[in-house]
């Protein structure tokens, strides 16, 4: 079935147009703001970017998520998710307003972060709402196909919102107070997604709780025990684990590889100086991976009916190995975005599957808390890819010893895999057949 075919399949159920249209609205408005964040911090004419600051802006905003996430878990599996939905978007937007009146009064000190973390930290709490939510309503076995539209369609929306950001940008004029102008335009879409948000039943996405739950007081003073059960779940369930585990590894080196794209966009295929050329080249590499997302959405549905998940997340580690493999040997622009077409195919591939297998493989009192742990997981690994770039990567981001590190990174992540999920597969091969989708 074609990806229009999905769409229309999944679609038909009224909820899950609610809940994707939440999803959409509210994905367009993050591209708008990272792009008005990216000018903010990376392609401002008087920043000059190495690759140590790049690292260090990737680690503040991204390593508070790991403290956030627990707490979106433990709220996630006893808060009412439609609520969550509305209100987080609500949130987002009062602290957009924030950063946009901070930018235009040229704030650019530990404030304005504070305030844009606390943004992104309510983001994510949002998309692990968004993937705990989906299976209530499709069906089961619709769950591939669901998040192949879901998550493929929302990352292509957030480029778009990106390059629309990119776009208003040069509409408003130069400097702080065209990024606050942009910013601004992302409060808008924030309050769109609420009021979206709110055409769902509170009750519609769960949880379902077997016993009435202890006061959310008392559930915040146990983060720790909750994030622990849900490891242990996890760990229950081996088909969870290994696919939290690759996607672990794909996001570090997945993100290495970024650091260095903007690094190169940045100085390397551009004068250091023309920082408008860099962002524009730093679009259109995001545009080309977008258009390696789409790719994905059509082809692992129909990919997966005739092999294993599993098998195809290890094909697609592969492709990203081969891919890193050719910057040792050459570098030049066009093959980069050709690979950030190849590497965004692989990332998609694998997340649909990652995804789905982690949706199908816990119980739905767990999933808020698993979400979260892979939020957790995904997010260390970025920042644990930036404190490598800080050390590893040149001033301009080019280094054939990188792109062989992620290359080797990649193909080693692929072959371990498919031997721990093999290894499961002869062991249990009732749970391949009966906890997860039915595959060949």
């Amino acid at each position: 079935m074609s990806y229009a075919g999905d769409l229309r399949r999944v679609s038909r159920h009224r909820d899950f147009r609610t809940l994707f249209g939440t999803r959409m609205v509210s994905q367009v408005s993050d591209g708008v703001f990272q792009a008005a964040l990216a000018s903010l911090f990376f392609f401002s004419p008087e920043k000059q970017t190495s690759a140590s600051s790049v690292a260090a802006a990737f680690a503040t905003l991204l390593l508070p998520y790991s403290v956030v996430g627990p707490f979106a878990g433990v709220l996630l599996d006893r808060w009412r998710r439609q609520r969550i939905l509305v209100l987080s978007n609500v949130l987002r937007a009062l602290l957009v307003v924030t950063v946009a009146a901070l930018t235009f009064g040229g704030f650019t000190g530990p404030l304005l972060y504070v305030v844009v973390l606390a943004c992104l930290s309510v983001n994510r709490f949002f998309l692990a709402g968004l993937s705990a939510a989906l299976p209530h309503v499709v069906d089961r076995d619709e769950l591939v196909m669901a998040n192949s539209v879901s998550t493929t369609a929302g990352t292509i929306v957030a480029i778009l919102g990106g390059g629309l950001g990119y776009l208003l940008r040069n509409v408003f004029g130069t400097g702080d107070d065209a990024d606050a102008a942009v910013i601004l335009v992302a409060c808008g879409l924030y309050l769109l997604a609420a009021l979206v948000a709110t055409r769902m039943h509170r009750d519609l996405l769960g949880p379902e709780l077997t016993a009435a739950p202890p006061r959310t007081r008392e559930a915040v003073r146990q983060v720790a025990r909750g994030l622990v059960d849900g490891a242990r779940h996890v760990w229950e369930r081996r088909p969870a684990g290994h696919a939290l585990a690759a996607i672990g590894a794909h996001r570090f080196f997945y993100g290495i590889s970024t650091i260095s794209g903007i690094l190169l966009f940045r100085s390397y295929f551009n004068d250091p100086d023309d920082v408008d050329a860099g962002l524009a080249g730093l679009v259109s590499a995001f545009a080309a991976s977008g258009l390696g997302f789409l790719l994905a959405a059509i082809v692992t549905p129909e990919v997966t009916h005739r092999v294993r998940k599993t098998t195809w997340i290890a094909v697609c580690f592969a492709l990203a190995a081969v891919t890193e493999s050719c910057y040792v040997v050459v570098l030049t622009e066009w093959l980069l975005l050709a690979g950030a077409f190849v590497v965004g195919f692989a990332a998609q591939g694998s997340k649909i599957c990652v995804d789905t297998i982690v949706q199908q493989s816990v119980d739905d009192a767990y999933r808020g808390r698993v979400f979260s742990l892979y939020d957790v997981i995904f997010n260390v690994a970025f920042v644990s890819a930036a404190a490598f770039g800080a050390l590893a990567l040149p001033v301009d981001g080019n280094s054939p010893a990188v792109f062989a590190v992620i290359a080797t990174g990649y193909a080693l992540t692929a072959v371990v895999y498919r031997h721990a999920t093999n290894r499961v597969a002869a062991a249990e091969p009732e749970l391949h057949r009966g906890r997860l989708a039915p595959e060949p």
